[in-house]
């Protein structure tokens, strides 16, 4: 892992061509392949499931995000709604207020990467033009003109599988094969992104882990990103605190943090290129480690594969 901050790993395009580009807007790139990016979770929300992430004051949100990026993280991930199971989705407009006045105040002392989670077309416009990167969409471009917002604006998308809402998507999620079903709607949603305008070179993909997923779902999903990751585009994996890490270990959402650090550095290991995490500096120490013992992972051929964890 690099010790230089966040906004060091926005590269010129001419620059470090052993590495893959994910273009971003205003003539900025992220290199990703030769090291884990780590995204920093910041909420800006009162009920998120770890309570350890809600900054609610805008000014607190800033200075954790700040924070993170001091600490080694490639992108801030900001987010307004929480999209917890059972949670209800709230008015776009709330969400906007909670918001812009964080990028805002962020984009003018940072200029990091800035991700916003967020599936409503209004939010991510007004997003977009407070000076963020990525559009982090748990309903992949579902919502009409989400995809061409994201084009007008040459924004990265994060496009996630979820089975079912956050109200819903725990109370009896099932599939015939689930790795295979995300596969195939990864690939769906990823030409649907295309042909709306988006760059192919600004795509993310995200199983969703925890979305719409019992235990099994989610471990299947983790042992074959190689599978998704050989649909040509960077995968992101967010499992920090979620319920697998408490349904493997056995312990609380506080409790979590060395299991999501196992978790990171095993999806690493599979072929993960993003790891979405509540605690940026003990997971970029656990990587810093890692990496200086295990410098290269299996090749882009063999992520075409399942890999065991």
């Amino acid at each position: 892992m690099s010790d230089s901050p966040a906004s060091a790993h926005c590269q010129n395009e001419q620059t470090e061509l052993t590495r893959t580009i994910l273009k971003l807007p205003r003539q900025r790139s992220l290199l990703y392949g030769a090291q884990p990016l780590i995204m920093g979770i910041v909420n800006v929300t009162p009920d998120s499931f770890f309570e350890g992430s809600r900054k609610y004051e805008p000014q607190a949100a800033v200075e954790a995000a700040l924070a993170m990026v001091s600490h080694g993280a490639h992108i801030i991930d900001f987010g307004a709604e929480s999209t917890r199971p059972g949670s209800i989705e709230i008015d776009p407009k709330e969400e906007r207020a909670r918001l812009l006045p964080v990028i805002e105040r962020f984009r003018a002392a940072s200029d990091a990467v800035i991700s916003v989670d967020t599936r409503h077309p209004e939010v991510a416009r007004a997003a977009l033009e407070a000076g963020a990167d990525i559009l982090n969409d748990i309903e992949a471009l579902a919502a009409p003109g989400m995809a061409e917002i994201a084009a007008k604006h040459h924004a990265a998308v994060v496009l996630m599988h979820m089975q079912g809402t956050p109200a819903t998507m725990q109370i009896a999620p099932a599939y015939a094969d689930c790795l295979e079903e995300v596969y195939t709607f990864l690939r769906a949603v990823t030409k649907g992104a295309i042909a709306a305008g988006v760059s192919a070179e600004s795509i993310i993909l995200d199983p969703g882990i925890g979305f719409g997923k019992l235990k099994e779902h989610n471990l299947a999903l983790l042992r074959g990103i190689g599978r998704l990751r050989s649909l040509g585009f960077p995968v992101l994996i967010g499992l920090s605190r979620k319920r697998l890490v408490g349904e493997l270990t056995g312990r609380e959402i506080p409790e979590r943090l060395a299991g999501s650090i196992g978790g990171a550095l095993a999806a690493w290991m599979a072929g993960a290129d993003i790891i979405r995490v509540h605690d940026v500096a003990e997971t970029v120490d656990a990587f810093r480690v890692f990496t200086a013992i295990f410098p290269a992972r299996p090749s882009g051929k063999e992520f075409s594969r399942e890999v065991s964890l």
